[in-house]
């Protein structure tokens, strides 16, 4: 089964890439996230500035200009015919504490813009450091714990803006 893409440039113009498509583009590796395209006859460099696979987002340089693009793949498009949408930033009101440890740092403060993925807080735990990250883009609220606080399983550790 051949998957179809749908890419969404800049929130409004949507183009449908099928397989053999993309097979076709002329693009030759120059460097890391850097591609010489020739569409057309017509060359061109392009840049990915920004690659948020898991959201399917890119954000791409070509030559001087800079377009948002977002993919959509048949399962995508099919929940959208069908009228649902997929969930793809999460709500989240508080990060609790995946198990006992001990509050080894605490990478951001109140009122911080974070990403998803960003870290939050390094927690300690069976002599081991894990890394907190945000699981949503999000505005931190309240801290309740400090570096070197000992924590219990389920503790509040941040909570975030609603």
């Amino acid at each position: 089964m051949s998957t179809t893409y749908r890419a969404t440039v800049d929130g409004s113009r949507k183009f449908d890439l099928d397989p053999e498509q993309v097979r076709k583009l002329d693009l030759v590796p120059t460097g890391p996230m850097e591609f010489h395209l020739l569409d057309g006859g017509k060359p061109g460099l392009v840049r990915i500035l920004e690659a948020r696979p898991l959201e399917k987002y890119y954000r791409i340089g070509v030559d001087s200009r800079v377009f948002e693009v977002r993919l959509a793949d048949d399962l995508d498009l099919q929940i959208d015919q069908m009228g649902f949408e997929l969930q793809t930033a999460q709500q989240i009101s508080t990060i609790e504490a995946p198990m006992p440890g001990l509050i080894l740092s605490i990478a951001v403060s109140e009122g911080d813009q974070v990403r998803q993925g960003d870290t939050l807080l390094v927690l300690e735990a069976m002599k081991m450091e894990n890394a907190i990250l945000a699981p949503a883009d999000g505005v931190v609220g309240r801290i309740p714990v400090r570096k070197g606080d000992a924590v219990e399983k389920k503790s509040v550790l941040i909570e975030f803006e609603k």
